[in-house]
């Protein structure tokens, strides 16, 4: 890789060794994917939660945390991903206290390197949102997605490690969304049935995300009539997308950024699309629709909601109380559960019986551990992305949009 003279500064080790060693490790990376050199990024998204770092990246951290500020202290904004416990309600869901320590011990070390605690996979909703044509080191699938299709930023999907050296540098190799030639379309998609509600908007992602087979394909999507689709529509469609097809970015025609037409996207003739049709929605939700009408759990997480669906959930419990054998847990981050405070949110929402957790995903708060702990295991939620990931925990996912996920659980049990 080509290197500019305060690059070839930083490896000599004239910032530290722990910078020395990031800029090494970026290296290493650059090379794995021909990157001809590095590109400054504006801003790192690490993925933070103890599930993801275990005791030996805590302990990393921590020996991190312990060198002198000015060579480890990063160097571009730096903010994190959900984490792993709420230190305020880990009590209320029976959350194992040994693990909620570590996230603590994680937690003192992140501030000690001058990361900002925001916990959260929406930031692009709450503060600093990415711009049109920035560069970015993001970690979490949905913050990954977001930014570079809705935004229109450049960002590939960065591992915890990696967006740490990125953090600590201000830069990383410059290789595939960072590059004009791979963000051209590569399949396209036509609806004929748009989406009515955000689980509707999570299933196309879902459907979509189903046919890709390369980290490097670009779908394109056609035939979004009427209104645009709102921030909280992209934001389910893109979560569950990039987690059913490992998919970093997409294209839709007349709404995101770099798509105002099909000739603008693609290179020549646009391929034969994919048709996807009403049908085909009640398919997809049909697989998970539950085979039976037990309930324990109701999740609304991953992603985290923003203020506007905490708006809508707390007018949905307003004045309900669900049923005592039946959790509900709500997930957000901490602006907008102060938020949620301040408006009567959050006392709508929990005076009916339901957990409001904050700076928290439910799958990255050791989910197996906590259905053991609580004897969970068919679980609702209006999340595509959650019901893709949660059966690999344990759990019998039944995917539904949110009033009748409320509805079932004041009825305490799955409403058809």
């Amino acid at each position: 890789m080509r290197l500019t003279d305060a690059e070839q500064a930083i490896l000599a080790g004239e910032q530290g060794e722990a910078r020395r060693r990031a800029l090494a490790q970026q290296i290493e990376i650059g090379d794995f994917f021909d990157a001809e050199d590095f590109v400054e990024v504006a801003q790192a998204h690490i993925m933070a939660d103890t599930e993801s770092l275990g005791e030996a990246g805590v302990a990393f951290m921590e020996e991190l945390a312990a060198l002198p500020p000015d060579q480890t202290r990063v160097v571009i904004p730096t903010i994190t991903d959900p984490r792993g416990a709420d230190f305020n309600a880990y009590e209320r869901i029976s959350h194992d206290e040994a693990y909620v320590a570590l996230e603590r011990r994680a937690d003192t070390a992140f501030r000690a390197l001058g990361i900002l605690m925001t916990d959260t996979c929406i930031n692009y909703q709450t503060m600093m949102p990415p711009v049109l044509g920035e560069h970015l080191a993001m970690g979490d699938t949905g913050v990954v997605i977001y930014s570079n299709s809705v935004q229109g930023a450049r960002t590939n999907y960065e591992g915890g490690p990696s967006a740490l050296a990125a953090a600590m540098t201000g830069r990383t190799p410059r290789y595939g969304f960072h590059l004009d030639q791979h963000r051209r379309g590569t399949a396209r998609f036509v609806l004929e049935h748009r989406p009515c509600n955000w689980t509707e908007w999570g299933a196309l992602g879902g459907m979509i995300g189903r046919q890709m087979g390369s980290y490097f394909q670009v779908p394109v999507i056609d035939g979004v009539t009427g209104p645009a689709p709102t921030s909280d529509d992209l934001k389910h469609f893109g979560a569950a997308l990039a987690s059913f097809g490992s998919t970093a970015l997409f294209h839709m025609i007349g709404v995101t950024p770099e798509a105002p037409d099909l000739k603008t996207v693609f290179d020549g003739m646009p391929p034969e699309p994919v048709v996807f049709g009403t049908g085909d929605f009640e398919s997809f939700l049909g697989e998970y629709g539950g085979d039976d009408d037990a309930l324990d759990v109701v999740v609304f997480a991953a992603p985290q909601l923003s203020l506007l669906e905490m708006q809508k959930c707390a007018d949905l419990l307003r004045g309900q109380q669900i049923d005592p054998d039946v959790a509900v847990l709500i997930a957000t981050n901490p602006e907008n559960k102060n938020a949620s405070d301040r408006m009567g949110l959050t006392a709508a929402m929990e005076d009916a019986g339901a957990v409001v957790l904050e700076g928290v995903c439910f799958y990255q708060m050791h989910a197996r551990e906590l259905g053991e702990a609580n004897g969970w295991t068919q679980l609702m939620t209006n999340s595509a992305k959650l019901t893709n990931i949660i059966g690999g925990y344990g759990y019998k996912p039944v995917l539904a949009d949110m009033e009748r996920c409320i509805a079932s659980a004041v009825a305490g049990r799955v409403v058809k």
